[in-house]
């Protein structure tokens, strides 16, 4: 009689066997051909824009991630180097040239920039590390790659893909419009249109905005609108009645937020990633399509062989073994880091909206309007020395104001603070801060609990104890 660890071990294997089913590969190509794009583009906006010089040389200080002090900018040149090389990655991953190679150093690359500096962080950018990272696992290169052109029989043979693939990058885009719209269910959200009325009222001229100026109710329109869309898209991707219609309103939702916010490419990487709702050979059919106006040279082949990739045949049956299990576990936890990561502010006491303790992370995306003020006093107490001190003579004028509203980087600010006393002999000073941060439109008040020596603090997981409660955060302001 089998044990109930044999009944576990017997579903778990079945739930493998379903993820190494068979799908055509071509929407994950072209999904693959949009995201090497992507990131090509990327990597050429930092050149035309002088990001690279602004954001990695020309600062002396750079915010890193608590554990990875370690990570540093390449001097001078290097980071230019750096991006060409990136951007060579991203080329060979739309090429599908050495596409395993190119997706594995793109991967250790981007996230190596976005380890710099958290000052630059942006929900986008994470997602892109976080699909480069799976990527790098995937056989997205079985079509329309030129490894398939020149080793088909070693890249895949008849272009499929393990089902697995498409459903992990599914359920990862899923998991940004979800945990986006439970953000979104806060009073400041529903009840008083914040932080959109601001956003609105600060561009009065778009199209139709400007047909009822100073009106509240577009405001509470696209507030609500955006709840709905974000809480309910993926299930109507996921039907095949209401996909079209979903799909469409998926560029025109990521169309608005490129036209209102300076967002990059993440809302091409959304709508490249809604493609993969579609039945997975939809690119097949559709060259297919257009290939009948086309010269006969660039015509696919037999209706017959084109009925083939529709359906891919089942193929052996695979033997699931443990390095198999050990895998499908390994993407297990990944799946349930991505649900735990967006909930973990729960763990921490206050408005997360304010304190910021497990914002970073989560897919809270576009939720606030914040701006702050600091300001440091030091002391040191066995000379009785006093100082006001601007973070602005250590930081760049982005990392000054991005730092005035967040905890961690206000104490970091600190300790750069102490430490540069100390190196020019007044060891063992105490740093305070005058923090002000006006949240969404309301008054601003102190963040950061003026009394506390900063430079005693210590970064880390733990809840900050320095951080002042903001009351009434959360509750909806009059009109």
């Amino acid at each position: 009689m089998p044990t109930p660890f044999a009944n576990i071990l017997a579903r778990f294997d079945r739930v493998i066997a379903a993820g190494l089913r068979p799908v055509d590969g071509s929407s994950l190509a072209a999904f693959r051909i949009a995201f090497g794009l992507l990131g090509l583009a990327g990597a050429i906006r930092f050149f035309a824009y002088g990001w690279i010089d602004d954001l990695y040389i020309a600062p002396t200080y750079h915010f890193t991630y608590w554990g990875f002090g370690w990570v540093q900018p390449w001097p001078g040149w290097g980071m230019y180097l750096h991006y060409a090389l990136m951007g060579l990655f991203s080329l060979g991953i739309a090429l599908g040239y050495k596409y395993r190679l190119c997706a594995l150093l793109f991967f250790l690359s981007f996230t190596y920039v976005e380890l710099l500096d958290k000052t630059t962080y942006l929900n986008h950018y994470y997602l892109f590390s976080l699909l480069s990272l799976l990527i790098i696992f995937m056989p997205l290169h079985r079509t329309a790659a030129l490894d398939a052109r020149r080793q088909r029989d070693k890249a895949g043979g008849n272009g499929t893909a393990p089902a697995w693939a498409l459903w992990t990058l599914r359920g990862q885009l899923a998991a940004v419009y979800l945990f986006a719209g439970i953000a979104k269910l806060n009073p400041d959200w529903l009840w008083a249109a914040r932080p959109l009325r601001i956003w609105l009222h600060q561009n009065p001229d778009l199209p139709l905005l400007s047909l009822w100026p100073g009106e509240l109710w577009p405001a509470y329109l696209a507030s609500w609108a955006g709840l709905l869309f974000d809480l309910t898209i993926v299930l109507w991707l996921l039907l095949p009645r209401t996909r079209p219609g979903a799909f469409l309103a998926v560029i025109a939702f990521h169309l608005l937020t490129w036209l209102l916010f300076p967002i990059g490419i993440f809302p091409w990487v959304m709508v490249a990633g809604a493609s993969l709702f579609f039945a997975p050979d939809w690119p097949r059919r559709f060259w297919r399509r257009i290939s009948l106006h086309l010269p006969a040279a660039w015509r696919p082949g037999a209706a017959a062989d084109v009925e083939a990739w529709r359906r891919p045949p089942p193929g052996p049956a695979v033997k699931i073994t443990a390095p198999l299990r050990g895998a499908a576990v390994l993407l297990l936890l990944f799946a349930l880091a991505q649900l735990a990561l967006p909930l973990r502010h729960y763990a921490y006491p206050g408005n997360v909206r304010w304190n910021e303790e497990g914002y970073r992370f989560s897919w809270r995306v576009l939720l606030s309007e914040k701006t702050g003020f600091v300001q440091f006093r030091v002391w040191h107490p066995e000379s009785g020395g006093r100082w006001l001190v601007s973070a602005g003579e250590y930081l760049t004028p982005l990392q000054w104001e991005r730092m005035a509203f967040q905890p961690d980087l206000i104490l970091a600010t600190a300790h750069l603070i102490a430490a540069d006393f100390a190196r020019r002999g007044w060891a063992g000073v105490a740093v305070y801060a005058d923090a002000y941060v006006a949240f969404n439109g309301y008054p601003s008040r102190r963040l950061v609990n003026p009394a506390v020596d900063l430079a005693k603090e210590r970064p880390g997981l733990a809840a900050k104890t320095w951080l002042l409660p903001r009351e009434g955060v959360a509750k909806a302001a009059e009109p």
